[in-house]
């Protein structure tokens, strides 16, 4: 049975709490926990109440009864040849008892006694795993079973090659996003190991990783539609409440390292929100796209600036400080998969497209630096090394995944290979292993590859030098939002 892994995310090392909390609720805590659960399971109802009188009654089902006449006329000699009247009777012919053969075996009272037994308790090492060190990175995967979806917290350590699942959290809706971030609203603390999970539904839910078992987020930004229930006797249509956020699904999200109340969301709705954390609820909502939009990346250096991609084939840059009048529009031959700007040239942004494509651009220019046929089918994976400058690692829907050296705007495929995923969602770099990724896909769940150990890629990458990232302080330069005229649009197509 396959569960699709749809979305990945990695922490730094040394983020995580060394001993996570477990949640330990009083019996009014859990009850009022079901109490609030039978309510909305009993409001989602309010519109099936003919489905559930329906269930209560003996209602005759068309087919049903006709199976069940089939079952009644099924003749007793399809059974004669298994003998169930004597089935108790059989003799075994052989002479061995189990008495017997449970004669010569030695019994202990407890392992601690029986010296076959080397490993007397496993409490040790479940406790080692439980601890997370300073040299673990987490790595974070939405994964959708049939039954349920969850949110996988996974432990990964370079040093000693280890890679396991350390806790998960059950989430309400298909998972679609995932970006961690440390900002806390509470007034207590000040950083914190946070991650907002988008999913088919339009709230985002923000989880606390160093809770185990936890059942509710620790907050929510926006919500469902809610309808004020009818009064008996009246015919009046209910009416709905407004609702500040998204109206559909939660496709992407990207939080502002230097404004870190900050949280953009794309949206189904064709819209991209800006979320004010410390207060929960929309600072400005962008509505430039036409069609769903499927990525948003804030920029890793410029707090005001933002970009964004649709299914509209167009990507559009904005200088959030006065979006609708101060933007940049590119068209694309297909629609925008993903979009992740280049930190080590911070006015150069990639994308990718549902036909394969990746486009390297200039944010102040309206050509492309190159156009890449990468895939033959979707590229749902576009990641930038975290510390190799001009390493790129591609995914698709094509099942494969493939290395490019984009150094000096000229790339060259280094390698190329087939995951045994099948169709590829999801692509993230380690930000402290610079050769580390993670991918998920269809089948077959998480998957960590050290690209390091191929010898096509040490050859082109082994040498060059390592780069980490600058503040945003040093990085010098205007808006590049505001560079050039104010609503450009540009078209590019393959």
């Amino acid at each position: 049975m396959s569960c699709p892994v749809t979305c990945a995310a990695w922490v730094r090392c040394g983020v995580a709490k060394e001993t996570p909390d477990k949640v330990q609720l009083s019996e009014e805590e859990l009850k009022g926990l079901i109490e609030e659960a039978q309510e909305r399971l009993g409001d989602g109802a309010d519109g099936s109440d003919e489905g559930q009188v329906a269930c209560g009654m003996n209602v005759a089902i068309p087919g049903r009864a006709e199976s069940s006449h089939k079952t009644e006329d099924l003749s007793d000699n399809e059974l004669d040849e298994y003998d169930l009247e004597n089935y108790d009777e059989e003799e075994y012919t052989g002479d061995l008892t189990l008495g017997d053969s449970l004669a010569t075996l030695a019994v202990y009272g407890s392992n601690d006694h029986d010296p076959y037994v080397t490993l007397k308790t496993t409490d040790q090492y479940e406790q080692e795993d439980f601890l997370i060190k300073p040299s673990d990175n987490l790595v974070l995967c939405g994964r959708a079973d049939k039954d349920c979806c969850s949110l996988e917290v996974h432990v990964y350590n370079h040093e000693e090659n280890s890679f396991y699942i350390h806790h998960d959290i059950i989430l309400p809706a298909y998972p679609l996003s995932l970006q961690w971030l440390n900002f806390d609203p509470s007034p207590d603390e000040s950083l914190g190991n946070y991650v907002a999970v988008g999913n088919m539904t339009p709230v985002i839910d923000i989880w606390d990783l160093d809770i185990v078992e936890s059942l509710e987020p620790v907050f929510s930004l926006g919500g469902k539609k809610e309808k004020k229930k009818k009064k008996k006797g009246k015919k009046s249509l209910s009416s709905e409440e407004t609702v500040k956020g998204h109206t559909d699904a939660v496709l992407d999200l990207s939080w502002n390292k230097q404004s870190r109340n900050v949280l953009a969301s794309a949206s189904a709705d064709n819209t991209v929100i800006l979320w004010d954390m410390s207060v929960g609820k929309p600072a400005a909502s962008l509505m430039l796209h036409t069609d769903k939009v499927q990525t948003v990346q804030f920029h890793p250096f410029e707090t005001q600036t933002l970009i964004s991609g649709s299914y509209d084939r167009s990507a559009v840059l904005y200088d959030c400080r006065n979006p609708q009048d101060n933007h940049r529009m590119w068209r694309f031959s297909g629609q925008v998969e993903r979009v992740t700007w280049n930190h080590f040239s911070p006015c150069n942004f990639l994308a990718s497209t549902e036909d394969g494509f990746v486009y390297c651009l200039d944010a102040r220019s309206d050509k492309p630096l190159f156009t890449l046929k990468a895939h033959d089918e979707e590229v749902s994976g576009l990641q930038l090394s975290s510390q190799i400058k001009g390493c790129l690692v591609t995914s698709s829907a094509d099942k494969y995944v493939k290395i490019w050296d984009i150094l000096g705007d000229r790339p060259s495929l280094i390698h190329s290979r087939n995951m045994k995923l099948g169709v590829l969602f999801c692509a993230a770099c380690c930000p402290d292993f610079p050769f580390v990724f993670a991918f998920g896909g269809e089948r077959q769940g998480l998957r960590v590859w050290d690209i390091s150990k191929i010898s096509a890629v040490n050859e082109v990458f082994g040498n060059r030098e390592r780069l980490v990232l600058a503040s945003a302080s040093s990085v010098a330069g205007s808006s590049m939002a505001g560079s050039g005229s104010n609503d450009s649009e540009t078209a590019m197509e393959s």
